[in-house]
């Protein structure tokens, strides 16, 4: 399943991690893992942030996305289920419509 992972990064620890040289090989190593099918970086309500789409199999996997974020960097992290247009076109949106009405 896609899922969006927005992660927001507090000034510390990533700031000891910038001034350390060490934040981009840790964020390289995390990107190796988690395997992003897309990644970008931004500010998120003035720190730090980013937005992954990852490929989740099962909700045990999880922690696995999360975990690097939240050890590194205490990033706080969110995930959300996104559909492509095509998924969405299989959502049946019509017949729900008619059952719903």
């Amino acid at each position: 399943m896609k899922m969006l992972l927005t992660v927001e990064f507090p000034h510390e620890p990533f700031n000891a991690h910038v001034r350390s040289g060490k934040a981009g090989e840790i964020i390289g190593r995390i990107l190796e893992t988690i395997k992003p099918q897309a990644a970008y970086f931004t500010e998120q309500d003035g720190r730090r942030g980013g937005v992954f789409l990852i490929d989740v199999q099962n909700s045990s996997d999880v922690p696995s996305f999360a975990e690097p974020f939240f050890l590194n960097f205490q990033a706080n992290c969110k995930f959300r289920i996104v559909m492509s247009p095509e998924d969405l076109q299989k959502a049946g949106l019509e017949a729900l419509g008619k059952k719903w009405a």
